[in-house]
């Protein structure tokens, strides 16, 4: 049953009242004046509060100003009434919060249509605030969900420190609120030969980030030297593109994988639709080691190639998202490679434990806030002089 609140200071008014609405069918609530009347609100959380203008200590107006004032009752339906109908007290009743206004001298068939017409209002504001609510509700079950699935990427990846007899990584992820896929992670092929990938699925949430899981699991040592049988780039990333089709959706995965063989001074590497490669020798050149080509899914008849490089010690090797630097500033102007090769060459030989967290400051610094739009991963890679 609807209720109403009808809130008079004089007794016959509000008795006259509180009778003819019952006899349309509503539950009925007094208040003797807009004090109790607040209580009442409050307490009653009614449909309808039909109001006073005039009233000890609270008039009409103060009473409208109060729940608009109240986050809990702001949304409240309030009827005024008044024996007088100047525009310019209609004007001052709404500009303080009243939704509708009713004569005293009203005849029944109007007090029963504004009535009417200030459920109608009130049902569609009940009915949106339970949206809202069940968006609410929805939207933490979300986030929790995601930063569930946060967690678990975080577990599949690889720990800072030493991987190898001579060779040290330092990493950092950062998750977006969105959550995307971007995973990295380590293969040991031998004690002085590493493999070593960064991964990227496209779309956000949940599903991007178990995708990202599946190739991972694709990507351990034991499931390459079955379905490949080698530590080579091109042919690990060849095959992966026949096992990770493009989705239903159209989704699909960008990747650098490399392969560091400490003992013959070399690093192989791949990419499939991925600019995330950065190698930098000691002697301060920089190179980005993306090559044009497709992204894994889109063509299962692709080939990758193989790419060789001479490596010395402290010489380093950055694989990373495009989340670290495709991130715009106040201006919408973006980061861009260039100020994070800019970075890395003005960090020069720090250690990686200053340059991949400083890298990623330097990207907060740009943006102005600490929460990126996309994930972030970064994965510094150096070959130590084994006489040091």
């Amino acid at each position: 049953m609807k209720t109403v609140l009808v809130v008079d200071d004089e007794p016959t008014a509000r008795i006259a009242m509180a009778a003819r609405l019952k006899r349309l069918g509503y539950r009925v609530i007094e208040a003797v004046d807009g004090k109790s009347g607040l209580d009442a609100l409050r307490r009653e959380r009614p449909d309808l509060t039909i109001l006073d203008w005039m009233m000890p200590d609270i008039d009409g107006p103060a009473f409208c100003e109060r729940v608009r004032q109240d986050p809990e009752l702001l949304t409240s339906q309030i009827l005024m009434m008044t024996s007088h109908d100047q525009p310019e007290q209609i004007a001052e009743g709404l500009a303080r919060g009243a939704d509708d206004f009713l004569s005293k001298a009203a005849s029944k068939y109007e007090i029963m249509a504004r009535v009417q017409t200030g459920m109608r209002a009130a049902s569609l504001i009940r009915r949106l605030e339970d949206v809202t609510e069940e968006i609410r509700r929805k939207q933490q079950m979300l986030e929790r969900e995601l930063q569930s699935a946060a967690r678990y990427v975080e577990s599949l990846l690889p720990v800072s420190g030493t991987i190898g007899p001579s060779v040290q990584m330092v990493c950092l992820y950062r998750p977006s609120l969105a959550l995307g896929g971007d995973l990295f992670n380590i293969v040991s092929w031998s004690d002085d030969l590493l493999g070593l990938y960064l991964l990227d699925a496209s779309g956000h949430g949940v599903s991007p980030a178990l995708r990202s899981a599946s190739l991972s699991t694709f990507l351990r040592r034991e499931s390459l030297l079955r379905h490949i049988g080698s530590s080579d780039p091109g042919a690990i990333l060849t095959e992966a593109n026949k096992h990770f089709p493009l989705t239903e959706n159209g989704h699909y995965f960008t990747i650098a994988f490399a392969t560091l063989d400490v003992r013959c001074g070399t690093l192989s590497y791949a990419t499939a639709g991925h600019n995330g490669a950065l190698f930098h020798r000691r002697s301060g050149e920089v190179c980005w080691m993306a090559k044009p080509n497709l992204p894994l899914g889109f063509d299962p008849t692709t080939s990758y190639l193989t790419e060789e490089l001479p490596v010395a010690p402290g010489d380093r090797l950055y694989l990373l998202s495009d989340g670290l630097y495709e991130v715009p500033n106040s201006n919408g102007d973006l980061w861009g490679q260039g100020r994070l090769e800019e970075t890395i060459r003005r960090f020069g030989t720090c250690p990686l434990a200053e340059v991949v967290p400083g890298c990623v400051s330097e990207a907060i610094r740009w943006q102005g806030h600490e929460q990126f739009p996309d994930d972030v991963a970064l994965m510094g890679v150096e070959v130590m002089d084994t006489d040091t």
